[in-house]
């Protein structure tokens, strides 16, 4: 592959690098107060516009067929939304005793607490062939649930309510334009802290937070493949794809804009994002890494049922 056509597949993480940098020489631009208004432009419009365009790519035929697959589903939903938080929550318990900045950790732990994508688990599921699914603080409660309810979830219901036959003839890039929003809001969001000189990012705590995220998503892989694969389980060697990297894997594009809503005011913001930064790149980089064997051990498997099965047909006439 050639290096325009490798910068042109990887631009949203090249570009997540270059607003990074870019706030750290111009971070007046994008700080509360500045030319781009972020109080107004990325906590009510952009984010709105990114779960409007989340409700837009979904198709609901699709959800309702998906739901149909209650198994895969529970077992999905139950890895990533009860046993990722419960296992990073008691890996904190020791972290918390080291060096490694706590702001990091409050960010490795938001991060393990985030919904699964649509997009990137999908696509490489897709790709072997497998089966697409579909420390304490005071928290105003009140007015992050309505400001969650406005900009997350009447907008996802807007989305919906669509003229489908008309998105379904234009094709709109529903993917680059949620990218290219939430470019923005990592942008202003680093601006916050490249503006205040009291906020350091360690490196090595930054080092070691990236080793820990490898290892965890490398674990998580490695375990929701034991589990579907042993005997009588009952999943398919589709099914077991479309687990590994469905339950491991956390959503950037759902994910910075809910931290805007929760965290926002805090100064360590952009700190608390740093995990999730870092957990997108790393769980595309170890899939695209896997997927040639995990496609080559499904279609193994696929055709030892196979076999298993014209075996049993022949025996029964």
């Amino acid at each position: 592959m050639g290096l325009l056509a490798r910068i042109r597949k990887e631009w949203f993480i090249i570009g997540i690098v270059l607003v990074i940098l870019s706030a750290k020489v111009h971070p007046s631009v994008g700080v509360k107060g500045g030319p781009l208004k972020p109080e107004i432009t990325v906590a009510y419009i952009a984010v709105s516009l990114i779960f409007f365009n989340s409700g837009l790519s979904l198709r609901s035929e699709e959800l309702t067929s998906a739901l149909l697959h209650v198994r895969l589903h529970l077992l999905v939903q139950t890895f990533t939304l009860v046993f990722i938080p419960l296992a990073v929550w008691l890996l904190l318990q020791v972290l918390t005793l080291t060096a490694i900045d706590q702001w990091l950790l409050r960010g490795l732990q938001t991060v393990s607490c985030m919904p699964p994508p649509v997009s990137s688990a999908v696509i490489l599921t897709k790709a072997v062939g497998g089966n697409e699914l579909g420390s304490s603080s005071s928290v105003p409660f009140s007015s992050i649930f309505s400001q969650l309810f406005m900009t997350v979830v009447v907008p996802l219901i807007l989305g919906q309510v669509r003229l489908s036959t008309y998105l379904e003839r234009r094709k709109p890039p529903f993917g680059a334009v949620s990218s290219a929003v939430l470019l923005m809001i990592i942008y202003t969001t680093f601006c916050d802290t490249f503006s205040n000189p009291d906020i350091e990012l360690d490196p090595t705590s930054l080092l070691l937070v990236v080793l820990i995220i490898f290892s965890l998503q490398l674990s998580f892989m490695l375990l929701t493949f034991a589990f579907s694969t042993r005997s009588g389980s009952g999943f398919s060697p589709a099914d077991t794809v479309a687990i590994m990297f469905c339950s491991t894997h956390k959503s950037l594009t759902l994910g910075i804009p809910m931290l805007k809503i929760v965290f926002e005011g805090y100064e360590h913001l952009s700190l608390i994002s740093v995990p999730l930064l870092i957990y997108h790149p790393a769980q595309i980089l170890l899939g695209s890494v896997l997927v040639p064997t995990i496609r080559t051990w499904m279609v193994s498997r696929q055709k030892v049922k196979s076999a298993s099965h014209t075996h049993l047909h022949a025996e029964h006439l």
